[in-house]
């Protein structure tokens, strides 16, 4: 049984992010979304929330686990006995990022292979960030974020904005 961890700060997930995840269910026996926390970022949702909305836009998945963690991914990848970390790309950019990120993670843990994702064509510019620009300023969402989610996202973001504007 090979496992692959698919991390990422998933604030919120998106339709790029949900094309990862289902094309590398498709490659792996078991694969972990993990919802990461970095203290040196901020996130207009909860890492509950982000958890929730990934669990119900997976729900048909039958072989994803939804977790959270906030410590070094390679301590989570070693803890759960992982086989592979799975990255997904967007552009040149996003590949110099997580090229050093897996040399890292190699160097840190030599059994942590990285599997790279190329997004599809609407992932390919499609960030959470613009996502949460476009709903904050009204603008329609969705074409870019799952629909069982896409009310909550509105929501959130208006939440979050309340009274800065």
């Amino acid at each position: 049984m090979r496992t692959a961890i698919y991390p990422g700060s998933f604030d919120p997930v998106t339709c790029g992010h949900l094309d990862i995840i289902k094309r590398a269910a498709k490659l792996f026996d078991n694969l972990i979304v993990l919802v990461s926390v970095n203290p040196l970022k901020s996130t207009c949702f909860s890492p509950e929330e982000r958890m929730d909305f990934i669990c119900r836009v997976t729900k048909g998945i039958p072989n994803i686990q939804v977790d959270c963690d906030d410590g070094l991914l390679i301590d989570y990848f070693n803890k759960r006995n992982a086989d592979v970390i799975v990255k997904g790309l967007r552009a040149m950019s996003d590949f110099e990022y997580e090229f050093q990120m897996a040399l890292v993670n190699k160097d840190l843990c030599y059994k942590a292979e990285t599997v790279f994702l190329c997004a599809d064509v609407v992932g390919t510019f499609l960030s959470s960030s613009m996502v949460k620009q476009i709903a904050l300023f009204g603008g329609d969402i969705s074409s870019y974020v799952p629909h069982e989610i896409e009310t909550d996202i509105i929501k959130g973001v208006k939440r979050l904005n309340k009274g800065n504007i």
